[in-house]
């Protein structure tokens, strides 16, 4: 079901565009991170229908201009990107989304929701060496 495209939801969704990009562009995030939950809190998007949506903004046109700086300011500054390595990471990534989207249409809403709030919660507790405090933790325990 199409909605309606009034001023306050064209606003919205720019400046979830918006922040995603930017978020994207300065560190490399912004679909799963801030676009997913963003549709689902803001837009009432179902999570597939956010997922799905963040994935369709990742195409080519998107990063390309991000990706091009990227290039070449790390080939100035004398480590460049390997294209071989954007190139095998291309492969997987088509066949892993693939195989994860039609993974993801047989779980539940609820489901789904769980396994990408798990996921989030993992990557920042690994990011934050959290783990590495919890694992201290348990040993002195």
């Amino acid at each position: 079901m199409q909605r309606t495209m009034d001023i306050q939801l064209i606003l919205t969704v720019l400046l979830i565009g918006l922040g995603a990009g930017m978020l994207s562009g300065l560190i490399g995030i912004g679909g799963g991170i801030i676009m997913v939950p963003a549709l689902v809190l803001f837009l009432q998007y179902t999570q597939h229908q956010a997922q799905g949506t963040s994935l369709a903004v990742l195409t080519l046109p998107v990063v390309l201009l991000a990706s091009l700086h990227y290039y070449t300011q790390c080939k100035l500054q004398g480590n460049p990107i390997d294209l071989r390595v954007v190139g095998l990471l291309a492969i997987g990534f088509v066949g892993g989304a693939f195989l994860g989207s039609k993974w993801a249409m047989t779980l539940s809403q609820q489901q789904l929701k769980q396994w990408f709030a798990v996921i989030l919660m993992y990557t920042a507790i690994r990011m934050l060496a959290w783990d590495q405090w919890l694992i201290q933790w348990f040993k002195k325990s």
